[in-house]
């Protein structure tokens, strides 16, 4: 366990003027980002993970949250103005945030879309500085049988609950744990699948895998589906009343339960590894609905839509967290890429990270907090500043971008191999995303695959070869039924949904 000196040194290095100045510009570069459709937190973090290199972890891992938090209150700005989400999770707000809006109430919508971000958002950072801890010293008592069964299940569920086939989302994953083999054999340290490129000796560099697959791949599905068209400026209609510019305190406290079961949902579906804001979003919003005394009035501009939606898919943000800190499985892409930033500073996320970096960890949880107040202060005097930003043309973001990560990538791997491996990996993302395959699984068994190798070598050291030995393992056992029952499951819920 974490002793009490400990937590206070971590929060006290959080609370620090360089650590707050990083957290304020990943919150504003995030809402900026997310403000603008066609980029999202997820990309931006992409490239930025190159140019925090030269940080101390703290700022570094703090900043890419500060991006994260921020992406998912400003994704919510196009959705509530333009009826085009920012970003995924941000569909479910554009339901009643945009009929708000058409009738003159944009600021009432994405002000109330802005606390219910903080609002949700808080709530889930406070259960992970809770039981993240706790679960952390559980996780240490898993052996490598243990935990090759634990990521089988991950895998399992992952390829179900991402994606509309498992079949699928399996092969996704088979190719991320192929291309993760490229490189040093860990365990004979003998070079494999280079094909005589000694640039692959050390495999495939993470930054480029990530930033090719889920920013250039982006860019070009976009650029493909844009038609050569540019998009033209928003037009904001104004009622002139000034209760309809903003939130009163009745109707903030109006939506209390909302807003709580909104947060809890989002917590507990983003503590599992796979589902994402997008599904806590929708399955909240559905809930809210069917609780109220009123269902007809949603989608035609209900309030309590927007508190539900946008307190779900934040309150994911910092539960993703806890099977990424606590067993090292990224929950999300979004947690993947944190965890790829955790191993360019040298920290190997899991259990023995409260052990070895508790202070660090404490840090993180602290910058987490101000985040969120920044957030908050962040949106509110910026409001009106990322609608004008909604409204860019998506050539002048997408050129950025381009150039942006071509930089990054060059940076973080030291010449243009790196590049070269981005733009092979931007055109295998967009193949898969075109053919229905997940890149988010891709991209976790690409970063899961040396772990995996490695205990599953521990494991057929341990039981001699001998399969049947796994039966001493109480655990293990129980997460391969598991699997099996996933599977069963998902196969036969997608068998059901086709047949319809």
């Amino acid at each position: 366990m974490v002793d009490f000196q400990t937590i206070i040194l971590g929060f006290g290095d959080a609370f620090s003027l360089t650590n707050l100045l990083f957290v304020l510009f990943g919150v504003a570069l995030g809402q900026f980002v997310g403000a603008v459709p066609g980029i999202g937190p997820v990309m931006a973090m992409a490239i930025a993970i190159p140019f925090t290199f030269g940080l101390d972890p703290l700022p570094a891992i703090a900043f890419l949250v500060g991006v994260n938090k921020g992406g998912l209150v400003g994704g919510a700005i196009p959705a509530i103005l333009m009826n085009t989400p920012g970003t995924p999770d941000a569909a479910a707000t554009a339901l009643d945030g945009y009929p708000m809006a058409k009738q003159g109430k944009p600021l009432k919508a994405t002000k109330m879309a802005l606390f219910s971000s903080v609002t949700g958002d808080l709530f889930s950072d406070i259960v992970l500085i809770t039981v993240s801890a706790p679960l952390a010293i559980l996780a240490l008592r898993m052996g490598p049988i243990e935990i090759v069964a634990l990521m089988i299940f991950a895998f399992s569920v992952l390829a179900g609950l991402i994606g509309n086939s498992i079949s699928k989302g399996i092969i996704a994953a088979c190719l991320g744990l192929l291309f993760s083999c490229i490189g040093v054999d860990p365990e004979n340290s003998t070079p494999r699948l280079i094909f005589g490129m000694w640039d692959l000796y050390d495999g495939l560099p993470l930054a480029s895998v990530a930033i090719g697959m889920l920013a250039i791949s982006e860019i070009l599905k976009r650029m493909s589906q844009s038609g050569g068209q540019v998009k033209s400026a928003i037009e904001i209609s104004d009622t002139g009343n000034p209760d309809d510019q903003r939130v009163s305190w009745k109707e903030y406290w109006s939506c209390r339960f909302t807003l709580l079961r909104g947060a809890m949902i989002g917590t507990i579906l983003g503590a599992l590894p796979g589902i994402g804001s997008t599904a806590a979003a929708f399955m909240s919003y559905a809930f809210t609905k069917t609780a109220s005394k009123n269902p007809e009035s949603f989608g035609k501009g209900n309030i309590h839509g927007i508190a539900a939606t946008e307190s779900a898919n934040s309150a994911v943000v910092g539960a993703n967290l806890i099977p990424l800190l606590t067993l090292g499985i990224p929950g999300s892409v979004s947690a993947a890429l944190i965890i790829s930033a955790f191993m360019i500073h040298g920290m190997q996320p899991g259990p023995l990270l409260f052990q070895n970096q508790g202070r660090l960890v404490y840090g993180l949880f602290g910058a987490m907090i101000m985040a969120n107040f920044l957030n908050l202060w962040v949106g509110q005097l910026g409001l009106r500043l990322w609608i004008k930003i909604a409204s860019a043309p998506e050539s002048i973001i997408f050129s950025s971008a381009l150039l942006l990560c071509i930089v990054g990538v060059s940076m973080a791997t030291s010449g243009l191999f790196g590049v070269s491996v981005m733009l092979f990996f931007a055109v295998l993302g967009y193949l898969l995303s075109s053919f229905g395959y997940s890149l988010i699984i891709f991209i976790i068994a690409f970063f899961l695959g040396p772990r995996f190798e490695i205990s599953i070598s521990q494991m057929l050291a341990l039981t001699n070869g001998d399969p049947t030995q796994i039966i001493r393992y109480p655990v293990a056992v129980a997460l391969l039924l598991l699997t099996l029952v996933s599977i069963y499951w998902f196969l036969s819920k997608n068998r059901l949904a086709s047949s319809e």
